[in-house]
């Protein structure tokens, strides 16, 4: 378990959750100012899909090399392919972009706090420890790696 990370804490994935209920809520509560009209906002479900595919891609990796994606735990293997050639955090940024979807859908302004909340989660409560975690396991293969990788894309 990295430190500064208590066991009890929520996941991403929770979050995500938090973040997806807020986002269809607050477009029933607050409708405000609709941006994106049909047929254009369908393209949400592409959104929806990529984000879903990105998280697939990146956890079947976790899976083959058999490491963790909890990110309490501590990785036994660093993974530079797939997904993780272009981000850091592939799984993530998957999760931003099916939030983003889901607001293209919903229309309305409001909607895009949710995926912008949640990329600010991500970057202050998980990938700061994620990533001293990954210095300290891997050193100097991962600080390469994270000199030739952007954070997000």
């Amino acid at each position: 378990m990295k430190k500064g990370m208590k066991k009890g804490n929520l996941e991403p994935p929770t979050y995500f959750l938090i973040y997806l209920v807020l986002t269809i809520r607050l477009h029933f509560v607050l409708p405000i100012i609709q941006l994106i009209h049909t047929p254009y906002k369908y393209c949400g479900i592409s959104f929806i899909g990529i984000g879903f595919w990105l998280n697939i891609w990146a956890d079947g990796l976790f899976k083959r090399e058999n490491t963790t994606v909890k990110p309490f735990r501590e990785s036994s293997a660093l993974i530079l392919e797939g997904p993780f050639r272009f981000s850091r955090h592939p799984m993530y940024l998957g999760m931003v972009i099916a939030l983003l979807g889901v607001a293209i859908i919903l229309e309305s302004l409001i909607t895009f706090i949710g995926p912008i909340a949640f990329f600010i989660t991500m970057q202050i409560v998980f990938i700061p420890y994620e990533e001293k975690a990954l210095e300290e396991t891997f050193g100097m293969e991962y600080l390469n790696y994270k000199n030739r990788v952007r954070c997000w894309l």
